[in-house]
C-alpha cells in the first residue's frame, strides 16, 4: 500500500516522538556547576585553541546523535522494505560509526567527557520506530531521521564557521558531509513529507532539561564503541557530488 503524506504525518501524533535537537550541554558530568547563557564563553585553553562551551556541546551532540541514529540505522538495515531505506540505515550507521570515532579521538584531547546514552528523547525515537512493521516502519524511522538531520544541520554549519578550535573544526567539517549524505539518502527512499518535515524542524515542542540530555556514564565505564560492520567499511558517506544540468536545447 502506498504512503500518504497523511500517514506519514501521523508519525509525530502524540507525545513519543517530539523532535529537536536542542542543546545537550552536560555542564554538571563535565564539572561545570551552572551553564553559562553565553555559548562563546572560552571554557578551556588547549593546545589546539580555545574551546568553548558551544565547542564542547557540538562534540557531545555528534557523539548522543550517534548513540540512537547508529542503531536505528542497523534496524532499518534489517528491517526495511525497500532497497532505498536499507540503503539510508547503512548510510547512517557508518558515517556515525566514523564520526564517532572521531569524537572518542578528541575528547580526551580536549577534556571532554561523552556520554554511554542518548538522551531518554533520543532513545524514545528508536524505540517508538522500532515499534513499527512493514511501511509503518519506513515511514516512521524516515520521518525523525530527516527532521533530526535537518535540524542539526545549521547547528554543524555555525560551529564551522566560528570556532577556533581545529580539532573542533575537523570534527564539523566531517559532520557537514555525513550529514548531507544522510539527508540525501533518507530523501531518496520517497517517504520525507517536506510540509511536515518543515513544520516539525521550525516548530519543535520544549522539552525539560533531563529528557534532551544524555545520562553521565558511570566512572570508570569503557567509552562505548559505535561499530562498522565489516562488509560496510568501504561504504562511501562524503558529501554527495551536485548533479549535472542538462544543457538547454533552445
Amino acid at each position: 500500500m502506498p504512503i500518504s503524506r497523511r500517514m506519514v504525518g501521523t508519525v509525530f501524533v502524540g507525545g513519543a516522538l517530539v523532535l529537536t535537537l536542542s542543546a545537550l550541554a552536560y555542564p554538571a558530568m563535565l564539572g561545570v556547576e551552572t551553564a553559562s547563557a553565553s555559548q562563546d564563553r572560552i571554557i578551556a585553553n588547549t593546545p589546539y585553541g580555545p574551546l568553548t562551551e558551544a565547542d564542547r556541546d557540538f562534540v557531545v551532540k555528534v557523539r548522543a546523535a550517534g548513540l540512537w541514529e547508529h542503531p536505528l540505522g542497523m534496524i532499518a538495515m534489517r528491517k526495511g522494505t525497500t532497497k532505498a531505506m536499507r540503503t539510508a540505515g547503512e548510510h547512517l550507521v557508518v558515517g556515525h560509526g566514523r564520526l564517532d570515532e572521531t569524537c572518542r579521538k578528541i575528547s580526551p584531547e580536549l577534556g571532554i567527557t561523552l556520554p554511554n546514552q542518548a538522551s531518554p528523547q533520543q532513545q524514545q525515537f528508536v524505540a517508538t520506530a522500532n515499534s513499527k512493521t512493514g511501511k509503518e516502519f519506513d515511514a516512521a524511522a524516515t520521518a525523525v531521521m530527516r527532521v533530526t538531520h535537518g535540524q542539526i544541520f545549521p547547528v554543524v554549519a555555525k560551529i564551522r564557521a566560528t570556532t577556533q578550535n581545529t580539532l573542533v573544526r575537523q570534527l564539523a567539517d566531517q559532520a557537514n558531509d555525513t550529514v548531507l549524505d544522510h539527508i540525501t539518502v533518507l530523501e531518496k527512499t520517497g517517504l520525507v513529507n517536506f510540509d511536515q518535515n518543515n513544520f516539525q524542524q521550525t516548530n519543535p515542542p520544549k522539552l525539560p532539561k533531563d529528557q534532551l540530555t544524555p545520562p553521565p556514564p558511570q566512572p570508570g565505564t569503557p567509552v562505548l564503541v559505535l561499530p562498522i560492520p565489516k562488509e560496510l567499511a568501504n561504504l562511501d558517506t562524503s558529501s554527495p557530488t551536485p548533479p549535472t544540468p542538462n544543457p538547454s536545447t533552445g
